[in-house]
């Protein structure tokens, strides 16, 4: 079972179950967890290969972010400042007092600064309120991007903002009113232009058709121009159609932009699985025609697909793109990772093909809430499906959030499961996967939400999550994993302390964080969601949510 996890859906709680894992302290080395496991597949023997039809999407305009107010392209919601009030003031962009835990960890963090936040989010949209901040993360060429629901700035990599909060329908061409939801982007540094990727829903959330929009930087720097491509994700002869794609993934290898989106009806329950379209990446960076290949009816271990998520590959040449899911398909527990391939990827020459198999991994289980320093109130820790992948070095990585006991510890807590796997291909399809390694990064007493990771070729690895607990107001941290024979997740380490408890009327945390790998650098990028210094807060309060954004060096 999969539930909307757009800004605009949500649906009951799933059923929840524990995973139980012996941790030792608040390091992160693990026991499996005890689930009821579920058999997959010999690798050798459980191929799926699946149909693309192929289409192509057209540049639509070109636009350039505002500089000053603007007028909405649809219509007006009210006057738009240019800066928010904490703007790019440096004193307020500065880390707060480091803890103990971010003290130990301060060789490795090079960079700690505010993100956007939910006072950027309320200002870009005249008042109104946002949650949660779904945030996206690129950086290169001295700029650091960050998209999130509704609001995005561009920061120098010291953290000071050159534009922004602006409304993030600009970059998209699309009014101000429009209602949008969960970006992402990308830096191509081989080709020095930028991605951001968004859902679009037409009627302010309230219509019936929708797509997934592309824009495309014309040059290497993201507060100029940029160029659109919309993709159609309606289908309205699809089952309980017209339809939307929920969540939009972004990968990117050499050839192509991978979008994948779970899709689900506008106006009932019905949900009709992964969708995953290949856009060619030839066609966007000249701002010209650009074939699409969409893959539907996708299932996986008996059911449906659902946020097969795929790899970025930081400009490596690479036989195939990989994309990785998880299944739990009754929002229990699972032991099962699909691992899927597309090859054949240049469409100039050749038609696309996916292929998938399943394996066996450790186990996770669907989350808990989790507690929160001063409140009774609890943060929605969301679910189990597959949050960021990463193909490097001949592996692919990924991490979700999962359920599990710690050592010594009475309570039910939240972490991450991390895996690294290492595909085969047999001519143009996958032959089989194994597990490479994979663990569990938890904390005693504590909760780690909404897990991203990324890694360099030698394996090392950085992971951001919120960290949260009875002795912890929702926090920015992350651990860090060396290269040695035996990978483990070092202790979590605070980089920035949460300021107070995140409202308790509000309903949402997340839905994601995000994390990138800088070659040049040997660092990871990061941003998680957190609760900021009250002066980037909305002034009434009621949603008081930020992004911290680090840099952390991995050699």
């Amino acid at each position: 079972m999969i539930q909307h996890r757009s800004a605009l859906h949500r649906t009951a709680p799933w059923r929840r179950v524990l995973a139980l894992a012996a941790v030792a302290g608040a390091a992160a080395t693990a026991t499996a967890p005890t689930v009821t496991a579920h058999a997959a597949p010999a690798p050798a023997g459980g191929v799926s290969v699946y149909p693309g039809t192929s289409s192509a999407v057209h540049p639509e305009s070109s636009s350039s972010p505002r500089a000053t107010s603007p007028t909405a392209a649809t219509r007006q919601r009210g006057s738009l400042p240019t800066r928010s009030a904490h703007g790019s003031a440096a004193a307020a962009r500065q880390a707060p007092p480091a803890t103990a835990a971010a003290a130990a960890g301060a060789a490795t963090l090079r960079h700690s600064f505010n993100g956007v936040s939910s006072l950027d989010s309320a200002q870009a949209n005249f008042g109104a309120e946002f949650e949660p901040p779904d945030p996206g993360l690129c950086e290169g060429n001295g700029f650091v991007l960050e998209p999130v629901n509704s609001a995005y700035r561009v920061y120098t990599t010291g953290g000071r903002s050159l534009i922004g909060a602006y409304n993030i329908n600009d970059i998209f061409n699309e009014g101000a009113a429009e209602f949008t939801s969960d970006p992402r982007c990308y830096y191509d540094a081989q080709n020095q232009r930028w991605f951001v990727v968004i859902l679009y829903l037409s009627g302010g959330g309230a219509g019936n058709s929708s797509r997934v929009d592309i824009a495309v930087s014309t040059t290497s720097d993201p507060t100029k121009a940029w160029t659109q491509y919309r993709i159609d994700t309606t289908n309205p002869r699809g089952n309980g159609c017209p339809c939307f794609g929920d969540q939009p993934l972004l990968g990117v290898d050499q050839y192509n932009l991978y979008i994948s989106t779970n899709e689900f009806s506008i106006l009932g329950p019905q949900f009709n699985g992964a969708q995953i379209y290949a856009v060619d990446k030839a066609g966007l960076l000249a701002s010209t025609v650009a074939p699409v290949v969409h893959f539907a009816n996708l299932t996986i271990g008996g059911t449906q697909a659902a946020s097969v998520q795929p790899a970025t590959t930081n400009n490596e040449p690479v036989d195939a793109e990989y994309f990785l899911n998880s299944l739990d398909p009754t929002s229990t527990s699972d032991n099962r990772v699909g691992v899927w391939a597309i090859t054949d990827r240049n469409q100039a020459k050749e038609a696309p093909v996916l292929s998938s198999t399943l394996i066996t991994s450790e186990a996770y289980a669907y989350p808990v809430r989790a507690a929160q320093k001063g409140a009774t109130s609890t943060l929605d820790a969301g679910d189990d499906r597959m949050q960021q992948t990463q193909y490097i070095g001949g592996a692919i990585w990924g991490e979700l959030d999962t359920a599990l006991s710690v050592g010594g510890d009475t309570a039910t807590r939240d972490g991450a499961a991390w895996f690294k796997v290492k595909p085969t291909l047999n001519g143009d399809r996958i032959s089989g996967a194994a597990i490479a390694g994979q663990g569990y990064v938890a904390a005693k007493g504590d909760y780690l939400l909404y897990p991203a990771l990324a890694a360099d070729e030698a394996g090392n690895a950085a992971m951001v999550f919120t960290l949260t607990g009875a002795n912890h107001y929702p926090s920015a941290a992350y651990a860090l994993l060396g290269s040695g024979p035996v990978q483990v997740f070092g202790q979590p380490v605070i980089a920035a302390a949460g300021s107070g408890r995140y409202d308790p009327t509000a309903r949402r945390w997340g839905d994601y964080s995000y994390a990138l790998f800088d070659r040049q650098s040997d660092s990871v990028w990061l941003v998680t969601e957190y609760v900021p210094p009250k002066s980037s807060q909305t002034t009434d309060g009621r949603r008081n949510w930020g992004t911290r954004v680090l840099e952390v060096a991995l050699a």
